[in-house]
């Protein structure tokens, strides 16, 4: 049975090259979609208004030159080239329909399009109508929008779905820590290793099919007071740093130390000279944003590697007309960076004089807030870049960002998957997920998950209880 999938307007504001997701089977854009898109183009909002354009240029390059006939029953989607001279194959159609000429049919419940829902209600009336003219073809509506997809089920629709190319696991417990901890001792499942002194470091060549996942710069501890660090993969071995747990946990940024272990191996990690992008997730209260501070403000004051700090998060969308408010840049993004005022007066509230120590800091280092919507097709050179409560990006935005970075820079993403605040995300699809999916095998990455709650035994009990 042929398919034909019905796309709703977040599904290409969510993935713009969503077209090229349904194999060989036919794409219905309905006329509402592209009325909608043509309107998001022109918002403010700089990132859903540039994925418009591109959901729009996108369908503009597959439909050409074709003729209205061609429009209504299909052009072929050109597969994307993955290398350089690879031939492109037809891969599917792609439809126009205009559903403002759908006409009453008996027995078919179409929706009220005249009202505040109106466009809902027009796409979901285009799978209505294409499910009672084409009773040989399976028709589904794809939409992130749970409560249109519960409507268009009351309506009759036997098919409805989310989208699911951006799922990036099948259960986000699956995702990698930057750490295996194995019960007893770690020795007890290795049948073969060998071991070379370097100089003061000792490296353990185990054999790599022993332990499934390995990934670069992971940590290896277990209930024995073992620590091991992946320092190098290749084709039969993994190379095993054995590091002393006493030394891990007495390291110190900007004055604090570690208070776990897992805060210890983030430490180690934040100092791996080879690491151009560190992921720290974890719950509320784990000390993720400290920790990132504080080494920020080590490797820029006091070592002099970075020539700024850039601080960045994403805004609401009510904050995307920020730039018509008074005050600076920095200013107008106060409310939305209150935790980093909140770590740096951690850091330095001890001070004889707290608020002139943090004024004196943020100049010294060059700390710049910035909206991560007013960020696209920028460099950022010789710079530490943070960037806070990622969870919350799509897998298109968050690409986006990490490319923003130059040379000589590095980049930290903090973000808690149980917070997500954006209603077409969730933690098997958000962009942090998808980050550290894709970035864990690179040699110059580095994951940790940091599960200990620090901030007050109520914040541990609100995780976990509330």
């Amino acid at each position: 049975m042929e398919k034909i999938y019905v796309l709703d307007t977040n599904v290409l504001l969510h993935d713009p090259l969503a077209i090229f997701a349904f194999g060989e089977h036919k794409v219905v854009i309905p006329m509402t979609v592209l009325e909608e898109l043509d309107v998001i183009k022109d918002r403010r909002d700089k990132d859903v208004s540039r994925e418009a354009r591109m959901a729009i240029n996108t369908i503009d390059r597959i439909v050409g030159n074709a003729a209205p006939k061609q429009l209504l029953e299909g052009v072929p989607i050109l597969s994307q080239p993955t290398k350089e001279n690879e031939p492109t194959t037809s891969q599917g159609t792609l439809a126009i329909y205009p559903d403002q000429q759908i006409t009453k049919i008996d027995n078919v419940p179409f929706l009220n399009s005249n009202h505040d829902h109106a466009n809902d209600n027009r796409i979901i009336n285009v799978a209505l109508s294409l499910q009672a003219t084409r009773p040989r073809e399976a028709i589904c509506l794809v939409t992130k929008d749970i409560n249109m997809r519960i409507k268009a089920k009351g309506s009759g629709l036997e098919r409805v779905e989310d989208y699911r190319k951006d799922k990036v696991l099948d259960d986000v417990d699956l995702l990698s820590k930057g750490y295996i901890h194995f019960e007893g001792s770690f020795w007890d499942s290795i049948e073969k290793v060998k071991t070379e002194q370097h100089g003061r470091h000792t490296i353990h060549l185990i054999p790599k099919h022993s332990i499934d996942p390995l990934y670069p710069n992971m940590f290896l501890i277990d209930d024995m007071d073992f620590v091991g660090f992946i320092c190098n993969l290749d084709e039969k071995h993994a190379f095993v740093l054995d590091i002393n747990k006493q030394s891990l946990m007495h390291q110190s940024f900007w004055g604090i130390s570690p208070r776990n272990l897992e805060q210890a191996m983030a430490f180690y990690l934040l100092r791996h000279e080879n690491s151009d992008l560190m992921i720290m997730t974890g719950p509320a209260g784990s000390g993720k944003t400290l920790l990132a501070l504080a080494y920020a403000l080590q490797v820029t004051m006091e070592e002099k590697r970075f020539n700024k700090i850039i601080v960045a998060r994403s805004t609401p969308p009510m904050a995307e007309d920020i730039g018509f408010l008074p005050g600076t840049e920095e200013e107008k993004m106060a409310p939305w960076l209150a935790a980093f005022d909140d770590n740096l007066e951690i850091l330095h509230g001890a001070d004889e004089h707290a608020f002139s120590s943090i004024d004196y800091v943020k100049q010294k280092a060059n700390i710049q807030f910035k909206s991560l919507n007013f960020m696209r097709g920028r460099s950022f050179n010789n710079a530490l870049i943070i960037i806070d409560e990622a969870q919350g990006l799509t897998q298109f935005q968050l690409k986006s960002i990490v490319t923003r970075v130059g040379t000589n820079s590095k980049i930290i993403v903090l973000g808690n998957l149980a917070q997500i605040d954006n209603k077409y995300i969730n933690p098997l699809t958000s962009g942090l997920t998808y980050l550290v999916e894709n970035c864990k095998s690179f040699n110059y990455a580095s994951v940790m998950h940091i599960n200990g709650i620090e901030r007050s035994r109520l914040a541990e009990f609100a995780e976990e209880n509330l």
